[in-house]
């Protein structure tokens, strides 16, 4: 008989059933230690398998890639485009008649009516934008709902504002603007100028374009609106400063670099000039003209106008003579770059918004006069409590685009941007690299508020490196400087926007601000707990920047101000891109081009909108910002829909408000980056 095994190491009995079944599923506790949204099981599903797309898919997610073409194919391209029948005339669309154009055979667009007719495509479901207020459609034949334009003969309202004027236009163009103020300033302060300065040119060449007294304010601006524009007030300055900087030469630092061209001006007592300067500085609308005619950058002077003024270096404007504004506990919705754009912030304004602020627009670019970055300080009437943000990178080229802005724009503030964190823009001395630089900060904040008298706020990340905080020791001065707000997003340039906002270290920097100094906090707001926790329980913070927040549910100014989570349904989140589509519409046009840029515009939010969760499939509530759903399915087809994050499906939903998508069309979203947890060192 074989002997027995000892009992230490006879083999463990067979695995039991209830051994072999699977892991019990995490506890939301346990998903949200890992920044993963507990989502109810009820509505979990596995990921979908997607296989190779098709060809539809492939365009429509951008991922077809382009041929490349040479220089001879896109001139004959255009060529074939501009004899198409498709560009018709715009005056022969808005009429329907193929005389109305002034300029006849010579006109580069068609006039061929039946032409277009029978290529156009056919018109949309809905109705036209401009018949539903009752008004005339500018865009007529062309326009994609011109089967429900009535006979309505009322002109066309604009309730949008800050064109940019093409006499203005021309004058950056030509570099003849004048910057009195500014240059005026930047001397005093005893700032180096960077701009390049045109130093042959001569005083008569200069008066050139000046010269004609009935030059008027064109008010084109806009390709598709029009706009009522307001003449800038321009005053004289001391021409030593360009003959100063006549003798420096040599090339600007900053690409794009537009010159400042001043002639010589008389000089008048420093009585007559102090006593003017104060009685202009008393209202900002007042309108002082010089007595040299090349100071005027293209206006026609009153005849009773003899008065002249000076800018006295000394005395700039203190903080307690500006217009102050209250900045406590409203709703601040933050500068959006693309997906900021004026349809969306009005329709935050609708869903509860205080505050609104214009996209980021590049300082070089504005004194430029192109009009693609002029087209970002556009505000619309409802927007009572508007800013423009603008970045640049020197204290000179800051100081002449406030003075810029300050002159040709309606606004009530106005923001520098020092925490942007593109590689685009730190690479050239702008945005967060100024965080390295706090003697130019100082520069820019000095200079700029001393030639306007509109609240100037300014707008900062906690550090560029990661560890090496410096927002708190611009906070004790900034209101010196000249600064009435200070904007700080916690997280750092290196961080961009992984981890958590510190808030910690912002209301560290709030309790070191200056009384009377605003200060705005940003980050991770995404529900009303997190407004009332950081507003409310911080005495020293004015109010919170809304901004990722707003982009992936902009009803979240309704729930601040009802101080509720909304379990919003599917049908209502589409009701509010209804809205936007009408609003994009309006101001981007109804015939084909403005709808098709809608629709982009409209994809890039539906790029964010996917990230939200709806409140009655979660196990925990709010949602937080930091949280990665899980493949779940929504309530219905359409909220499942709105819940993927397949660009095939955001054309989709776009194709259920704005038609089918025109043959060949392609759609990547611009900020492909993961928001969620990973780093953009840069």
């Amino acid at each position: 008989m074989a002997a027995t095994a000892p009992a230490d190491v006879l083999p463990d009995p067979c695995p039991t059933a209830a051994d072999s079944s699977p892991p019990p599923p995490p506890t939301p506790e346990e998903l949200v230690a890992r920044a993963v949204a507990p989502v109810k099981a009820a509505f979990l599903r596995p990921p979908p398998v997607r296989d190779t797309p098709t060809n539809e898919e492939s365009r429509a997610s951008g991922a077809v890639p382009l041929e490349k073409k040479s220089k001879r194919q896109f001139r004959r391209e255009r060529k074939q485009e501009q004899e198409s029948v498709s560009r018709l005339c715009v005056a022969v669309g808005k009429t329907g008649k193929a005389d109305a154009c002034k300029y006849g055979a010579s006109c580069r667009f068609s006039h061929d009516v039946d032409a277009y007719l029978a290529q156009k495509p056919a018109d949309l479901e809905g109705t036209c934008p401009f018949t539903v207020l009752e008004q005339s459609c500018q865009y007529g034949l062309t326009c994609r709902f011109f089967g429900t334009h009535k006979d309505n003969h009322a002109p066309s309202e604009n309730h949008e504002i800050n064109p940019l004027s093409k006499d203005i236009q021309k004058l950056l163009w030509k570099t003849k603007y004048k910057f009195p103020r500014a240059s005026a300033q930047i001397k005093h302060l005893g700032l180096k100028e960077v701009m390049k300065i045109k130093a042959n040119a001569t005083t008569d060449d200069k008066r050139a374009d000046h010269d004609n007294p009935d030059v008027s304010c064109d008010m084109s601006g806009d390709d598709k609106t029009e706009s009522l524009c307001s003449a800038p007030v321009n005053v004289d300055h001391d021409s030593s400063l360009c003959e100063e900087m006549d003798n420096l030469g040599g090339e600007p630092l900053v690409d794009n670099s537009v010159p400042c061209v001043g002639p010589r001006a008389s000089k008048k007592s420093k009585v007559e000039g102090d006593e003017i300067h104060k009685n202009a500085a008393d209202s900002h609308d007042t309108k002082v003209y010089p007595e040299d005619p090349s100071l005027l950058n293209g206006l026609e002077v009153p005849s009773d106008s003899t008065s002249s003024c000076r800018v006295d270096l000394v005395t700039t404007p203190h903080l307690h003579e500006k217009k102050i504004i209250d900045f406590r506990e409203k709703l601040y919705l933050a500068p959006l770059t693309t997906v900021g754009n004026l349809p969306f912030r009005r329709l935050c304004k609708t869903l509860g918004a205080d505050i609104t602020c214009g996209e980021m627009a590049m300082c070089t670019n504005l004194m430029q006069g192109q009009a693609s970055e002029w087209a970002l300080l556009r505000r619309h009437s409802s927007e009572d409590l508007f800013g423009v943000q603008i970045c640049g990178a020197f204290p000179d080229t800051v100081a002449r685009t406030v003075e810029l802005v300050d002159n040709e724009c309606s606004f009530d503030f106005i923001d520098i941007n020092m925490g942007c964190p593109i590689d685009v823009v730190v690479n050239k001395g702008a945005g967060s690299s100024l965080l390295n630089k706090p003697m130019r900060i100082k520069g820019i904040v000095q200079a700029s508020s001393a030639v306007t008298n509109r609240p100037l706020t300014v707008k900062v990340r906690t550090a560029f490196f990661e560890g090496r905080n410096r927002a708190d020791s611009l906070v004790s001065d900034i209101y010196d400087w000249g600064a009435s707000a200070i904007t700080i997003h916690g997280r750092s340039r290196q961080q961009r926007y992984s981890k958590l906002a510190d808030w910690d270290y912002i209301n560290q920097c709030a309790q070191k601000a200056p009384d009377d100094l605003h200060v705005i906090g940003n980050g991770d707001i995404f529900s009303f707990t997190d407004w009332n926790r950081h507003v409310s329980g911080s005495s020293k913070i004015s109010t919170c920047m809304i901004a990722r927040g707003a982009l992936i549910k902009p009803w979240i100014f309704t729930e601040i101000k009802e101080q509720r989570d909304w379990d919003i349904t599917s049908d209502e989140r589409l009701d509010i891109l209804r809205d936007f589509v009408r609003f994009g519409l309006e101001h981007w046009g109804s015939d084909t081009k403005g709808v098709e840029t809608t629709r982009h515009f409209l994809l890039e939010w539906l790029s964010y909108t996917c990230r939200y969760i709806p409140v009655g499939l979660l196990d925990v509530v709010p949602q937080r910002l930091n949280w990665r759903p899980p493949s779940y399915c929504g309530r219905n087809d359409l909220e499942t829909l709105m819940a993927s994050d397949s660009a095939a499906d955001w054309v989709r939903i776009s194709e259920l408000l704005l038609g089918k998508v025109p043959e060949g069309f392609t759609f990547a979203p611009k900020h492909k980056s993961n928001a969620y947890d990973r780093a953009e060192n840069g």
